[in-house]
C-alpha cells in the first residue's frame, strides 16, 4: 500500500510512519519542518520505500500529486501547541483550514482515502463526560484566541465530513487525546517532556493554574495502533472517533509521578495562566474521552498505562541529553 503522511516529520508522524513500513507499505512524508524536524526520521530515512517532501501542506502543487499517487493519507499537518496557537492565531486558523482544504480536494480526485486529525480540543468547555463523539460542543468565545485552533479544527471536521456526503471521499475523522510519548517537544507547551526535562535538569516543574485540571494521555504507539486498525475498515469512512486513554490524572498529581520516576528534587512551581500565556486565558478543567466507539469497531484498546509513558518519555529524555 502506498501511504502519504503529511505532518509526517513530526512526533506522532514520524511513528506512524516507522509502524507503515514495518508492515511493508511504501511511505511518502509530506511536512515543511516548521514543529516537525527530519531528526524524527532519522532512523528510516534510508529504508526502501520511504521518501520524503520538505513543503507546505498548503500548496496544491506540493501536495496534490502525492495525495494522487497515495492509496492512503494520513492529514497530521497543523499548528500544534498551546503557546503557538495563543501567540500565532492567524497561522494557526490559516494552516488548519487551509491546508485541510488542499488535502481533501486532492484526494477526492482519485478516491484516495483520508484519515484527518482532529482533536479533543473541539469539545471545548462542555461538562457532559465523558466526551462522545456525537456529543454537543461548547467553544469559548471568539475574543480569546484560546479557542482559534479548535475552531478551525472543528471546520476541518465540517469538511471532511462534507467531502464524503457530496463528493463520496472516504474520510474519517479521528480526535485525538493528548497523545504522548519519545520525540514529543516541550516547545509549544507540551506538558509531559516538560515535566520531565525541569525535573532531569533539577528545575522547578512549572504547574499552570491550582494543578487541579485533568487530562488522559496516551501513547503514540497505541494512537498509531488506532490509526491503522481505522484505516483497514471501511465502516469507519464518514464518521468520527476519539482515540485516547481513560486514566485521568490531574497536572499536580502528574508532575508528582514525575519528580517520582525522576527521582527528582525538583520543586513544583504554580504559574497563573496569565504569565503563562497571556490575559483572560481559558482552559478546560477536565478532558476525558468515550473510545467505546472505536473499540467496538476494531477491537482496539491503549496498552499503555501513565507509568509506562511516562517511563518511555524519560528514557528519551535521558538518552537525548546523554548524546
Amino acid at each position: 500500500m502506498r501511504v502519504l503522511i503529511t505532518g509526517g516529520a513530526g512526533f506522532i508522524g514520524s511513528h506512524l510512519a516507522e509502524s507503515h513500513l514495518r508492515r511493508g507499505d511504501s511511505v511518502t512524508v509530506l511536512d515543511d519542518l516548521s514543529t516537525g524536524s527530519l531528526t524524527n526520521l532519522r532512523a528510516i530515512a534510508h529504508a526502501d520505500g520511504f521518501r520524503c517532501t520538505v513543503g507546505r501542506v498548503e500548496h496544491m502543487e506540493t501536495a496534490a500529486p502525492l495525495v494522487e499517487s497515495a492509496d492512503l493519507v494520513y492529514h497530521l499537518a497543523a499548528a500544534v501547541g498551546v503557546r503557538l496557537i495563543v501567540e500565532r492565531p492567524v497561522h494557526t486558523i490559516e494552516t488548519n483550514i487551509l491546508g485541510t482544504r488542499t488535502i481533501l480536494e486532492a484526494a477526492a480526485r482519485t478516491g484516495s482515502r483520508v484519515i484527518v486529525a482532529s482533536t479533543s480540543e473541539v469539545y471545548g468547555k462542555s461538562l457532559e463526560l465523558p466526551f462522545r463523539e456525537d456529543a454537543d460542543l461548547l467553544l469559548g468565545s471568539s475574543t480569546r484566541s484560546r479557542w482559534s485552533y479548535a475552531a478551525s479544527k472543528l471546520v476541518d471536521e465540517f469538511l471532511t465530513l462534507a467531502y464524503c456526503k457530496e463528493r463520496a471521499l472516504p474520510g474519517i475523522v479521528v480526535r485525538l487525546f493528548n497523545t504522548v510519548g519519545p520525540r514529543q517537544t516541550g516547545r509549544y507547551g507540551m506538558v509531559i517532556p516538560n515535566f520531565v526535562r525541569q525535573a532531569l535538569d533539577g528545575s522547578p516543574l512549572t504547574v499552570h493554574g491550582d494543578g487541579q485540571q485533568s487530562r488522559c494521555f496516551c501513547h503514540v504507539e497505541d494512537v498509531c495502533d488506532a490509526l491503522t486498525g481505522l484505516a483497514g475498515k471501511t465502516e469507519a469512512v464518514g464518521q468520527v472517533f476519539n482515540v485516547g486513554s481513560s486514566e485521568e490524572v490531574t497536572m499536580e498529581q502528574l508532575a508528582g509521578r514525575v519528580r517520582l520516576l525522576t527521582d527528582s528534587d525538583s520543586p513544583i512551581e504554580y504559574v497563573p495562566y496569565e504569565r503563562a500565556y497571556e490575559a483572560g486565558f481559558e482552559d478546560m478543567r477536565r478532558r476525558v474521552p468515550d473510545t467505546t466507539k472505536v473499540t467496538a469497531l476494531t477491537g482496539w484498546r491503549p496498552r499503555h498505562d501513565l507509568d509506562a509513558m511516562l517511563r518511555s518519555v524519560i528514557e528519551f529524555e535521558r538518552a537525548r541529553t546523554a548524546a
